[in-house]
């Protein structure tokens, strides 16, 4: 299971530098959009480090109570 949540942190990053890429490209020509995935890329990032932080604080309380 810690193997799937490390991935799914991964695929927030993918998605947050795919908006970044279409926020450069369509900054110019379609600036509703590119706000569109201004919103995508702020939110990835967030649950990025969100779920990030809830895996470590699992992997510690797995590994607390192995020890005890």
């Amino acid at each position: 299971m810690i193997k799937i949540l490390r991935y799914t942190e991964y695929l927030y990053l993918i998605v947050a530098v795919f908006s970044a890429y279409r926020i450069f490209t369509d900054w110019n020509s379609d600036r509703s959009m590119a706000y569109i995935f201004l919103f995508f890329a702020v939110i990835s990032t967030a649950m990025f480090f969100f779920r990030r932080t809830y895996r470590k604080k699992f992997e510690k309380r797995q590994n607390d109570s192995k020890n005890e």
